[in-house]
């Protein structure tokens, strides 16, 4: 039999490819196809902020993408809005559109209505923080490797 750490980290990978999905089929039944599911969690990520990508790539984990391409295509249609800073020219800032604003709200909606399921799918919040304290531990150990080369 295998150790828990293996089958976590296929989990993980695994519940965040279905996640994607989830969001994909909520824009289509919306009929948004200007927008993948990639670059509505991004846009969801910004929400009322202010950023640069480099601060988008931090703050988020858009796993195989590629965050200046998505934000690219998301100016172009109207979701975002890219600014270069007042105070260092060479840095460029992005921000929601009235369009992406309205994105957001119509996915934080979808949210809510998610957590109100949760129980009838057998989760309770208590479950969700043991999870997330959980996942937090792992990113800490992997963090961790990454900035020391070892494990703690």
């Amino acid at each position: 039999m295998t150790h828990p750490y293996h089958e976590a980290i296929l989990l993980i990978e695994r519940v965040h490819r279905h996640f994607l999905e989830v969001v994909k089929s909520d824009l289509d039944r919306q009929g948004i196809q200007d927008i993948n599911n990639v670059q509505a969690l991004i846009l969801y990520n910004v929400a009322q902020d202010e950023m640069t990508v480099g601060e988008l790539t931090a703050r988020g984990y858009y796993l195989g993408s590629n965050v200046s391409y998505n934000v690219k295509k998301m100016v172009e249609n109207g979701y975002l809005i890219q600014e270069r800073s007042p105070h260092d020219r060479r840095s460029v800032r992005v921000k929601l559109s009235e369009k992406g604003l309205g994105l957001h709200n119509k996915l934080n909606e979808y949210f809510e209505k998610q957590i109100g399921s949760l129980a009838a799918a057998g989760l309770g919040e208590d479950d969700l923080t043991k999870g997330n304290e959980t996942l937090h531990k792992l990113e800490r150990f992997w963090t961790t490797m990454i900035n020391y080369g070892r494990t703690v």
